[in-house]
């Protein structure tokens, strides 16, 4: 029976307007939880949001500058400008996709976004009805699965490898398939995905007729021999590939919120709709920034990512040193391109609660496999390290509390 018949008063809180159910199916951003923990132990050190520890080029600050300084060319600035983007900073995006980064950009439109985030979103928006699906290889990355969770589409995660196997991602092809996910350097495996299997992921999308979408926000970020190698390049993969880029980590400009991505252009008639509603326009001072970041280029970028090399093998070393002693942890794959490694660790505890205790009791943060959809399972958990934000001594730190701190949570001796 009814507790509150038409008619019968209600208590002002039972009249309380409440968020939509269906929020209640979307996945839960880990980042805030272990902000949370972080802000309950100060001094804590965090190998956990993956940002890097460089602010962006000169020149941005002083394109600002000018921007404002212009009493002429400023007025611009505060009026709304073309909704995918200023047609100067779109010729710039051309060039680097098309010039440095040898995208076939034939039947392709591009899309000056607040960061590769809201061009996922965007696209989950456009391309998914509710119930279709979303192939994402695991590890995923959770802010994809929680766009296609918000569009009212299904995210199907494939343990495919992580390296992931094209044959086992078409075998989860079903009617309401409609793209296939890779991140490539990878979030959270570091993982740079070879050309050839990019290719025939590519090659899959077009003979079933589905979207690739191709996360490349770690684009600048290989260490090892395994090159990048965008399925953009790939003739003729104009028509069903989407490709992403944020200036927020080759650039130290997550603040900022810039992004760009090249699609399909027959997309290009729903995502405006998508971004008039949300933005309207990309912010038009931002889109300065942009420009100048984009000039400053690769010469910019190159030593800065030389300089995690160091900090990639303090955690190779930091591993490699607490296994030698007994610790039952392992690299499950030698992490090659952005700035993370995969942690697996034999633990009856969930990754999770193994966080909370690593923040609370050893003072060292690092985010839980669950979140990318990995750990949990058969008396192992999964932990994934960010080593972008700091520098080597106090990586060295915070390395020797993770270390310490998992000898203790998982029963080992001590070193």
């Amino acid at each position: 029976m009814d507790p509150h018949p038409i008619g019968a008063a209600r208590s002002p809180a039972s009249r309380r307007p409440m968020p939509a159910r269906r929020l209640a199916g979307v996945l839960d951003p880990v980042i805030p939880r272990v902000g949370a923990w972080l802000r309950q132990r100060p001094g804590a050190l965090s190998l956990a949001q993956g940002m890097v520890n460089w602010g962006p080029p000169a020149a941005v600050a002083e394109a600002v500058r000018a921007a404002l300084a212009d009493g002429n060319g400023s007025a611009s600035l505060h009026t709304y400008g073309p909704m995918q983007g200023d047609g100067e900073l779109l010729e710039a995006v051309r060039r680097e996709l098309q010039g440095h980064q040898g995208l076939d950009l034939d039947g392709t439109a591009l899309l000056v976004t607040a960061g590769s985030n809201m061009a996922f979103n965007a696209i989950a928006q456009v391309i998914l009805d509710p119930g279709d699906e979303v192939i994402l290889p695991v590890p995923w990355y959770f802010n994809h699965v929680m766009a296609i969770q918000l569009a009212a589409g299904v995210p199907v995660g494939v343990p495919a490898g992580l390296v992931p196997d094209p044959e086992r991602l078409a075998a989860a092809i079903t009617p309401r398939t409609r793209a296939i996910v890779t991140v490539s350097p990878a979030n959270p495996s570091g993982v740079v995905i070879p050309g050839d299997v990019l290719a025939a992921i590519n090659r899959l999308c077009a003979e079933r007729g589905l979207f690739h979408i191709s996360d490349e926000a770690y684009a600048a970020f290989v260490h090892g021999s395994v090159p990048h190698q965008p399925p953009g390049q790939i003739r003729g993969s104009g028509g069903h590939t989407i490709t992403l880029h944020s200036l927020s980590k080759a650039y130290g400009m997550a603040g900022w919120r810039l992004g760009f991505a090249a699609v399909p252009r027959q997309l290009l008639a729903g995502l405006a709709q998508v971004q008039d509603t949300v933005m309207i326009c990309p912010p038009r001072l931002t889109q300065r920034a942009a420009l100048a970041a984009l000039a400053a280029g690769s010469d910019w970028i190159a030593p800065r990512v030389a300089s995690l090399e160091e900090r990639r093998r303090l955690v190779l070393e930091a591993v490699a040193a607490a296994r030698s002693r007994g610790l039952p942890i392992t690299l499950p794959i030698v992490p090659d391109g952005a700035f993370y490694a995969l942690l697996s660790c034999a633990t009856p505890h969930a990754g999770e609660a193994l966080v909370e205790r690593l923040v609370l009791d050893h003072g060292v943060a690092a985010l839980p496999g669950e979140a990318f959809g990995v750990g949990g399972g058969e008396g192992r958990s999964m932990l994934r390290l960010s080593y972008g934000m700091l520098e080597p001594p106090v990586l060295r730190e915070a390395l020797d509390r993770l270390i310490l701190g998992l000898q203790e949570l998982l029963g080992s001796p001590a070193g």
